[in-house]
């Protein structure tokens, strides 16, 4: 069973999943980086191209959700190192820091605590969100393009998109196609129709999500919303 709560980390949220079945989860691209808890191990999530398909079977997992381009701050490591891939927390810190955060993380009431009282003081440490990020974040989540935000942010095509690599672990025309696949997935399970998302997300047809649906995620969206036709 899934659950998610606010952390205490501007714009993170908090998450706890337990996987009963032997059906692999599958994690669709959001333009996140995670903090990750499972069954007493530390590990970062990094940002998905495409969906994370966990076929570890059933355990307790917990994370902290960090904000689009927030995470490399924190960690000291660009996000497209991290791209695609799951990674244990000591191959990024020194051993010896890990094992302090791990036992820290354990012995809190719970593991979602844990992580977000790491987290915490991880941004207590570092230098503050850089805005002009969150206002990318911000346009491309309601649909603007990428030249017209880049504009009106005052950054060069090439500067852009270096410093989306840095933050987000891709360019930005990535990064507003993951945010407008999250804009249609949250209307489909709103029970909109499939044109209707479509065209209300920003494709250019239903064909157009249809294709976008199953690169990022590998199924049709009828699958992902548990049969449901359009």
């Amino acid at each position: 069973m899934y659950s998610e709560r606010v952390s205490r980390v501007s714009g993170a949220v908090v998450w706890t999943n337990t996987v009963d079945g032997d059906e692999p989860g599958r994690v669709l691209p959001d333009g996140c980086m995670d903090l990750l808890w499972n069954e007493g191990r530390l590990l970062v999530a990094g940002p998905d191209t495409r969906a994370y398909v966990n076929d570890e079977g059933p355990g307790a997992w917990a994370g902290v959700r960090f904000y689009p381009g927030t995470a490399p701050a924190l960690l000291g490591v660009p996000a497209h190192e991290l791209r695609d891939r799951r990674v244990e927390l000591d191959e990024l810190l020194p051993a010896s820091r890990v094992r302090r955060l791990t036992a820290s993380v354990n012995a809190a009431p719970d593991p979602a605590t844990g992580l977000d009282e790491v987290a915490c003081r991880w941004a207590a440490g570092a230098e503050p969100p850089d805005p002009l990020l969150r206002r990318l974040v911000a346009a491309l989540g309601t649909g603007r393009p990428v030249a017209a935000t880049a504009d009106e942010l005052g950054l060069g095509a090439r500067q852009l998109h270096r410093r989306s690599l840095h933050a987000f672990g891709y360019g930005p025309k990535t990064l507003a196609r993951v945010l407008r696949l999250q804009r249609a997935l949250a209307l489909a399970r709103a029970d909109v129709s499939f044109a209707d998302t479509a065209a209300r997300a920003g494709f250019a047809d239903q064909a157009h999500l249809a294709r976008d649906v199953r690169e990022f995620t590998g199924v049709p969206l009828g699958v992902l919303l548990g049969g449901r036709s359009g």
